[in-house]
């Protein structure tokens, strides 16, 4: 029996978690110091420094360690609390803060194994991204140019932007009604960090006219080695319809694009032999080192998330039924092997080459499917938009601060416009949860209560942006195709 590219990336999963969890066994890692052993190294750093130097913090940390009266959970919350107070005022503060920081202990041989591994990932990655770029590009120009005027793009630019908002305030809204249903903060009873003590997440960027001058390219080249997917949308809508208002003459270029976006979806039937190799070593890397106890430890967190992810899938394949009718069970049966790329992969950017073969495939035009989805990666992202909220509120849950239904609203309005065009920055979501936090003055550090399952999370909300980029393309083009019936 011959297997299909869905079915080997199936396969290469189950056994990417099957040799996870065998090597997470057999190959142990050091077991983490426990927290006396942490307050005894404190104290040590502390009586060394307060031997050569007079620091009030060193007499308030030696007054914390030597209390009989407390635990050494409650040492640790009193460590935090003081060197809070301090901040970056005492050298001591950032020795303190490295040891309560200090990195969980690795195996070497593990280690070695899963950089060996991560080849696997790594190459498919970088081979993906080699493609996005030029693909981008030249269907968007293409497509663009064939649109033919400005009316037109300005037609279809209109309908894709309301459904992209549309759909990213239901997501958004659909986060905050469950989180506040399901409650998964409130039995956490987690005591409020020290300030000084941040997720290691950057969120400056995060500024209105960052965002509005970061949309238009200052070098398309530049534009092209960074995959600066938005800067390229906006070169391409220009290029194409300059193409497009020189008529005969603006043809050979327009043809010459065409041939290269195709060229480029060949390179992609290529570069998808390597894709279960990858999905095998990403899995294995996460089951090695965090242990199928991870999903044990956080199962209510990451259930209740993932049924609100399947609630918004069920939302979408309905509003697709209600476009396109029994048609949506052929869009559910294309779009299954880029679902399982960004899955695995816990990126949308793997699968979208994929999926805007699979799109076309389907019956979708070329000049729609590709003016959409490049927008789709920078306004659409569903699945993303519902976790900010879900996990947003989820922090402030576990802080116990309690968000009035106002907070909460603006916090869903504020989400909706930072979030926009920050599909290129590492761990994007994180990012905009970080700004939005420390907006509504909630501790940025909560963001480590997330960080040990957030690629778990990350492969459900990849999978949900696929769906709902996949939707979003379907939709316009019914609307621009009037002959796009069952």
């Amino acid at each position: 029996m011959r297997f299909g590219l869905t079915t080997w990336i199936f396969i290469a999963l189950l056994f990417g978690i099957l040799f996870g969890w065998y090597l997470n066994i057999s190959l142990p890692s050091p077991q983490a110091q426990t927290p006396s052993e942490t307050i005894k190294k404190i104290e040590q750093i502390t009586l060394k420094w307060a031997s050569n130097n007079q620091d009030s913090l060193a007499s308030e940390v030696s007054l914390i360690i030597s209390n009989p009266n407390s635990s050494d959970q409650e040492k640790l919350d009193n460590l935090f609390q003081a060197i809070g107070k301090y901040g970056n005022k005492s050298t001591l503060t950032d020795q303190i803060k490295q040891e309560l920081r200090a990195p969980e202990p690795q195996n070497e041989t593990l280690k070695k194994i899963l950089e060996y591994l991560s080849i696997l990932t790594d190459i498919f990655l970088r081979l993906i991204k080699m493609i996005i770029a030029p693909l981008v590009l030249t269907t968007l120009v293409a497509g663009v140019a064939k649109l033919g005027d400005l009316k037109a793009v300005g037609r279809i630019g209109g309908k894709t932007m309301l459904w992209f908002f549309s759909a990213s305030f239901v997501s958004l809204l659909l986060g905050a009604v469950l989180v506040n249903l399901y409650q998964p903060g409130s039995s956490l009873n987690v005591p409020l960090p020290n300030e000084a003590l941040d997720a290691g997440v950057d969120h400056g960027a995060l500024t209105l006219k960052g965002f509005i001058t970061h949309i238009f390219p200052s070098s398309l080249f530049e534009s092209l080695a960074s995959n600066e997917i938005l800067q390229i949308v906006v070169f391409a809508l220009f290029f194409g319809t300059a193409l497009a208002a020189l008529g005969e003459k603006g043809k050979s270029v327009i043809h010459a694009m065409d041939i290269i976006g195709h060229a480029m979806l060949k390179i992609t039937s290529a570069i998808m032999y390597v894709a279960p190799f990858a999905v095998f070593a990403a899995m294995t890397a996460v089951i090695a080192k965090k242990g199928v106890g991870v999903l044990s430890t956080y199962a209510l967190f990451i259930g209740e998330f993932y049924s609100g992810l399947l609630l918004l899938w069920l939302l979408l394949l309905l509003i697709a039924f209600l476009i396109i009718g029994k048609k949506v069970k052929g869009l559910v049966s294309r779009i299954k092997t880029p679902l399982l790329l960004a899955f695995s992969t816990a990126s949308s950017e793997s699968a979208y080459p994929k999926l805007l073969e699979e799109l076309e495939r389907f019956g979708c035009k070329n000049r729609i499917v590709s003016f959409v989805l490049p927008l789709g990666y920078s306004f659409n992202l569903d699945g993303s938009m519902m976790y900010m909220t879900f996990a947003s509120l989820f922090i402030a849950q576990s802080y116990g601060i309690d968000l009035s239904w106002g907070d909460q609203l603006a916090m869903l309005l504020t989400l909706m416009i930072t979030s926009k065009g920050v599909a290129g920055v590492p761990r994007a979501s994180l990012v905009v949860i970080a700004g939005t936090l420390s907006t509504f003055n909630i501790p940025e550090a909560g963001l480590l209560l997330l960080l040990g399952v957030d690629h778990i999370l990350d492969m459900g909300r990849s999978a949900t942006n696929v769906v709902g980029n996949a939707v979003a393309s379907v939709a316009v083009n019914k609307w621009e195709e009037k002959n796009f019936t069952d």
